[in-house]
């Protein structure tokens, strides 16, 4: 990582939450300084924030960018993306299968060559911070190397990123298999290097039930055991397809989720994309054992693999932590904010009414929160990552138009998350240093 300047004061219609607003109401979830200040110090924390009049003293020397009445929030924080599927978008599958084997699984044979894993972490580190995503939980591929190198481009530019080896023994083609003992051999000589290094962390990966057999699936429960400070990161339960398939590998389950916890996959740092069709026994269990379910709208939705169910999945008497993603390359947009949009929508034909508080919130705090990272991301609290996030609400003529109805921040934040993209970004600082956009004057 290059260094960060020895300081800097960032202006702008500062916002930060400092609890969650589905909870305890957005006035006392959000702190809102419509001529806000963030001073950053020189390891690339957030020294101070709150009115940029009261800014103290000692930061009124530093140089500022001030981004006037543009949002200055954290970053976007993606719980469920993949880094050899970047180039993949919009490519057609009959259902979830299908698209693994006609796209996904010859996608990621490329990455058994360094130099071709070299240049794809750089454009998908690239991408992220491009769409205002300052942290990513990263699915990789089977390769050690692949996975290697995508760490080593992360701590050069200094972000925050959970990833581990693919683990993936059967229901693949041969050169993306690996076997028990190499899957957990190569996954300890990771954590060993890169676990806890800087920003970087370590998740124990699982593709899904599907393509593990019984030994693969004890030895990675196994590996949790022996690392719990490590995250477990899986798919569970996307489409009904998959559901049939995992009934028929695994008969004396009780469920989907029954395989991973009859492994030990199953705990508070654990995070399964999707649970869409979950049942009530399932959902009662993952609250239990406090694993998390991560969202991923437009993936579901572009893969016909069903419509999320919050109301379910989050029922107060037993709720399942809920994260968001736009899980790339299944899902159709780097842009959390599109993600944001199309999480509303889904919501919405399920009878609820999400917020624009709610769905910012999840974004940042609440992500951060799942991955038990909050102390160190997603919130603009003294001692945080100043992982920022720039985002104007006149970016297009569309939402400059749209802004001019807008009573209040609710209405600002939701024209964003229903209307907003990649051009909203103004700027996208990572740990204090301008990685994305233009600095202000």
């Amino acid at each position: 990582m290059s260094a960060v300047h020895p300081g800097r004061v960032i202006r702008g219609a500062v916002l930060t939450f400092r609890d969650d607003p589905a909870v305890v109401g957005p006035q006392r979830a959000v702190r809102f300084y419509r001529r806000g200040a963030v001073a950053v110090d020189g390891n690339g924390r957030i020294a101070w924030r709150g009115h940029a009049a009261r800014l103290p003293e000692r930061f009124r020397a530093l140089p500022a960018d001030d981004h006037g009445e543009a949002l200055v929030l954290s970053g976007f924080i993606d719980a469920h993306v993949h880094f050899p599927q970047y180039r993949m978008l919009a490519a057609p599958g009959r259902d979830l299968l299908d698209w693994l084997n006609r796209f996904t699984f010859p996608e990621e044979r490329r990455y058994a060559s360094a130099a071709h894993a070299r240049a794809a972490a750089e454009t998908f580190l690239d991408r992220l911070v491009q769409h205002g995503t300052t942290a990513a939980v990263v699915f990789s591929t089977v390769h050690r190397s692949a996975t290697e190198t995508l760490f080593a481009a992360a701590e050069r530019r200094g972000q925050a990123i959970v990833s581990g080896k693919t683990m993936m023994d059967r229901n693949a083609p041969e050169a993306l298999r690996d076997d028990p003992d190499s899957g957990v051999r190569d996954s300890e000589a990771l954590i060993e290097r890169w676990h806890r290094r800087g920003r970087l962390r370590y998740a124990i990966t699982v593709r899904f039930a599907v393509t593990s057999t019984e030994a693969q699936l004890r030895a990675a429960g196994a590996l949790a055991a022996r690392r719990p400070d490590c995250h477990v990161h899986s798919h569970l339960s996307e489409s009904e397809g998959e559901c049939a398939f995992v009934r028929r590998l695994f008969p004396w389950a009780k469920d989907y989720t029954d395989v991973y916890d009859r492994f030990g996959l199953l705990g508070p740092r654990s995070l399964f994309a999707h649970g869409i069709h979950l049942s009530e026994r399932e959902c009662a269990r993952l609250s239990e054992a406090g694993a998390t379910v991560v969202h991923c709208p437009t993936s579901n939705t572009f893969l016909g693999s069903g419509l999320f169910d919050a109301g379910h999945v989050g029922r107060p008497d037993r709720p399942v932590r809920i994260g968001i993603a736009t899980d790339v390359g299944g899902g159709t947009s780097y842009s959390m904010l599109h993600t944001l949009g199309e999480a509303y929508k889904v919501a919405m034909l399920r009878g609820r009414k999400p917020t624009a508080h709610d769905l910012f919130h999840l974004a940042t705090r609440g992500n951060a929160a799942h991955l038990g990272l909050d102390e160190e991301i997603g919130t603009l609290e003294p001692g945080r990552w100043a992982d920022l996030l720039v985002l104007d609400p006149t970016a297009t003529p569309v939402l400059e138009a749209r802004h001019a109805l807008s009573e209040n921040l609710e209405d600002t934040l939701f024209a964003l998350a229903i209307l907003g993209d990649d051009r909203a970004v103004r700027a996208t600082y990572v740990a204090g240093r301008l990685a994305c956009g233009a600095a202000a004057r």
